[in-house]
C-alpha cells in the first residue's frame, strides 16, 4: 500500500499549475468537518434537552409506583407491603404516599384545581425523590406551624397564581370519599392549611398543579384514615427500573399492580427520540451533500491524471492498485473532514455548555440556556457513519480511473 498511498497523497497535493486541485479538496473536506459539528452540536443539545427533562421528572416522581387494581386507589395493608418491597433486589428505598385532585381556594375567594401529595418526608432512611429531600432539608413541613394548621408546601407558579405566602392560609377541597347530602348533593371535605414552604422543579406542569403535604393530613382529607394509595419505589439505576417493577409484581402477585416512570412517560421519550433521529437524518444530507463533492474531487482529479495513469499502468500498475489510489484519497478527505469537524463540535459543545452561548427565555422555559450533553457513542457512530460515506462516493471515480486502458489514457489530452 506504500505505492497507492504515495500517488494517492500526490495527487491530492498542490502542485504548480494545479492549485485548483488542493483548492477543491479542501472544499470537500471543508464541507464534511461542516457537517459534522452541526451533526454533532445538534445531537448534543437533543441529548442534553432529553436529559435535563428526565432528570427534572425522576426529580419530583419516583422511579416506581405500586398500587392496587381499581379506581378508588386505596391500599389499607401499606405496612405489610411495604415491608415486602423493601425486601426485594433493587429497591433502594420506598415509601407510602397520598395522591388526590384538589382544589383550592385563598381568602380571596380564588380558586383553582391542582393535585396534592401526602408524604412522609420525616420517615427514616433514604428518601425517594429529591422533592421529598428538599422539603426534609429545608423543614418544609414541621410538625408543628404558627397557626397550628397542617403544613403544606406549592409549587412556585400555583403559590403565584394564589397570592400564598408562607403563613397564608389556603382552603383545601376534596371530593375523595365525598358523602352525599339529604337533598343528593355531594358534600365535600374542606380542611385549612398553612402555607409553609414553596417549591420549583423547572417542570411547568408540576410548579403550576403540584402541593405536598404530610401523610397524616392528606389521610385525614381523603377520609383513607390508615390507608394510603400507594407505594412510591427508588431503584438504584433508573433506566433498571421495568426489571425491578417486574420482580415487584412477581413477588406481590394480584391485586397490586407497578407502574415506572418510562411507562408513564413513554409517549414524552418516543417523541423526544423521533425528534432526535428525524434532526440526525436530516443534518446527515449535509455530509451526503459534502460527498458529491468528494465525488467532484475525484472526478476532475481522473481527468487531469489520466495520462499519468495511462503512463503508471503502461509500466505494471495493475488497475486494483490504481482503484486503491483513489479510494485511499476518498478516505483521506472523509477521515481528516470528519475529525476536524468532529474537534470542532466537540469544542463548540463545551463553549456552548461552560459560557451559556445560547440563552433561552428562562420564565417560559425554566432554563436559561441550552443543555448540552455529548454522548460518545453518538459521536463515534457520526464519526464512522461520515467516514462510510466518503468512502462510498469514492466508488465511481476510482472504478473510471481503474477502467483506463493505457494506449487510449497515453493519448488523452
Amino acid at each position: 500500500m506504500s505505492l497507492e498511498w504515495f500517488i494517492g497523497r500526490r495527487y491530492l497535493a498542490s502542485r504548480r499549475g494545479t492549485r485548483f486541485l488542493s483548492l477543491i479538496t479542501l472544499i470537500a473536506i471543508g464541507g464534511v468537518s461542516v457537517g459534522v459539528m452541526a451533526l454533532i452540536v445538534v445531537i448534543a443539545v437533543m441529548t442534553g434537552l432529553q436529559e435535563d427533562l428526565r432528570d427534572k421528572i425522576l426529580g419530583v416522581n419516583p422511579h416506581i409506583w405500586v398500587m392496587t387494581y381499581g379506581e378508588t386507589m386505596r391500599m389499607d395493608d401499606w405496612q405489610e407491603v411495604l415491608a415486602k418491597v423493601q425486601r426485594i433486589p433493587g429497591v433502594q428505598a420506598a415509601g407510602p404516599f397520598v395522591h388526590t385532585e384538589v382544589g383550592i381556594r385563598n381568602r380571596a375567594n380564588y380558586s383553582e384545581a391542582g393535585i396534592l401529595r401526602g408524604i412522609d418526608a420525616y420517615r427514616p432512611g433514604e428518601t425517594v425523590t429529591d422533592i421529598v429531600s428538599t422539603i426534609r432539608t429545608h423543614d418544609l413541613l414541621p410538625a408543628r406551624t404558627r397557626s397550628g394548621l397542617p403544613p403544606i408546601v406549592l409549587g412556585e407558579g400555583l403559590a403565584m397564581r394564589a397570592s400564598a405566602l408562607p403563613g397564608d392560609t389556603l382552603i383545601i377541597i376534596s371530593f375523595q370519599n365525598a358523602t352525599v347530602s339529604a337533598v343528593g348533593g355531594l358534600m365535600p371535605k374542606l380542611r385549612q392549611f398553612e402555607v409553609t414552604g414553596t417549591f420549583r422543579t423547572g417542570m411547568y406542569e408540576y410548579d403550576n398543579k403540584f402541593m405536598y403535604t404530610s401523610l397524616a393530613s392528606a389521610q385525614d382529607l381523603t377520609g383513607l384514615g390508615s390507608a394510603v394509595s400507594g407505594i412510591e419505589v427508588k431503584v438504584p439505576d433508573p433506566m433498571h427500573a421495568s426489571e425491578v417493577a417486574r420482580r415487584i409484581d412477581e413477588r406481590l402477585g394480584l391485586p397490586y399492580r407497578t407502574d415506572d416512570w418510562k411507562t408513564m412517560n413513554s409517549a414524552l421519550f418516543s417523541a423526544l427520540k423521533l425528534e432526535k433521529l428525524a434532526m440526525g437524518l436530516i443534518l446527515l444530507l449535509i455530509v451526503v451533500v459534502a460527498a458529491f463533492n468528494i465525488v467532484s474531487t475525484l472526478v476532475m482529479v481522473v481527468t487531469d491524471k489520466t495520462r499519468e495513469i495511462g503512463i503508471l499502468k503502461s509500466m505494471g500498475l495493475t488497475g486494483r492498485r490504481v482503484l486503491r489510489i483513489f479510494m485511499i484519497q476518498g478516505l483521506v478527505i472523509g477521515i481528516v473532514g470528519s475529525l476536524l469537524g468532529g474537534g470542532g463540535g466537540l469544542l463548540l459543545n463545551f463553549l456552548i455548555d461552560r459560557y451559556h452561548l445560547i440563552r433561552i427565555p428562562g420564565e417560559i422555559y425554566f432554563v436559561s440556556h441550552l443543555p448540552v450533553r455529548s454522548d460518545p457513542w453518538d459521536v463515534l457512530t457520526i464519526l464512522l457513519a461520515t467516514v462510510a460515506i466518503s468512502f462510498v462516493a469514492t466508488i465511481y471515480p476510482a472504478l473510471q480511473a481503474a477502467r483506463l486502458t493505457p494506449v487510449e489514457a497515453i493519448r488523452h489530452e
